[in-house]
């Protein structure tokens, strides 16, 4: 009977000791299982969320004609009288406007783009009275007023620019500026541009991924920037109108370059 029982005990022992031994199996089995699959893991570029990518650049151009054209200018008058002030310049610009439409510009083309009535002072001393220390003082007079108006026009027929631009300055304008030759479908031709440049990012990207031996995946990351190169002198001669004669002005369009350059970043394996 003692010997059964010491048996029992020793058996109870070597069981307890199976146990222990498969749970240690167990957990050095899950290491390693962990260890391979961070392994495999780090060697596809994905360790802690991270990716394998390449990035690319791509250039689009895009060469035109200018078809439109954009002047400003300004209409002022100063007077003691408000009222006599703008009455001046809403005739001078009718008398403008008038002419514009019969050059072939069209009324939708015509845009104010600010109108300004801004007082005018002059300061004038106080008289100083005889045998008095010169205090300077004295108070600011009203002058007249400053009455402006400013326009923006589009010429699209380019023919007739110079005819224009020297009408503006036969009629007398304050100013004139900002002579710009440029697209009617401007935002169109960007993306023509930025579509060619996409193109050519695609292409550079496909070419490098067959070098380095990998594959494209999906785009992660992208931006781009277009602008417009102005290459011909779009420069505006000052008409001899302006000065009492009749020559035209000389207006070369010249021609436009629409740039655009993207950046893209592709995830790859």
């Amino acid at each position: 009977m003692n010997g059964e029982e010491k048996m029992c005990g020793m058996c109870g022992m070597c069981g307890g000791k199976r146990v222990w031994k498969m749970v240690w199996i167990v957990i050095i089995a899950v290491i390693i299982a962990s260890v391979v699959a961070n392994a495999v893991g780090g060697g596809r570029g994905h360790k802690d969320g991270e990716q394998d990518t390449i990035v690319v650049s791509g250039k689009g151009e895009l060469t035109v004609k200018p078809d439109i054209a954009e002047v400003s200018f300004s209409v002022t008058n100063e007077n003691l009288d408000v009222g006599k002030a703008t009455d001046a310049v809403n005739a001078k610009i009718a008398t403008i406007v008038a002419k514009l439409k019969a050059d072939g510009v069209d009324e939708a083309d015509i845009k104010t783009t600010g109108y300004d009535i801004s007082p005018q002072y002059n300061y004038v001393n106080n008289p100083v009275p005889m045998n008095m220390p010169y205090i300077p003082s004295g108070n600011q007079v009203l002058a007249g007023y400053n009455v402006t108006d400013s326009i923006d026009i589009k010429i699209r027929d380019l023919t007739k620019a110079a005819g224009i631009v020297t009408d503006l300055g036969a009629l007398g304008v304050t100013d004139m500026s900002g002579l710009n030759f440029t697209e009617d479908k401007y935002d169109d031709l960007v993306k023509q541009a930025r579509d060619a440049a996409i193109a050519d990012a695609r292409t550079q990207a496909q070419d490098l991924a067959k070098s380095l031996g990998v594959k494209l995946v999906k785009i992660v990351a992208y931006s781009d920037q277009s602008q417009p190169i102005y290459y011909a002198t779009n420069a505006m001669a000052v008409p001899s109108a302006m000065g009492g004669g009749s020559v035209k002005a000389v207006l070369p369009t010249g021609q436009n370059t629409i740039t655009s350059n993207v950046s893209v970043t592709y995830e790859i394996q």
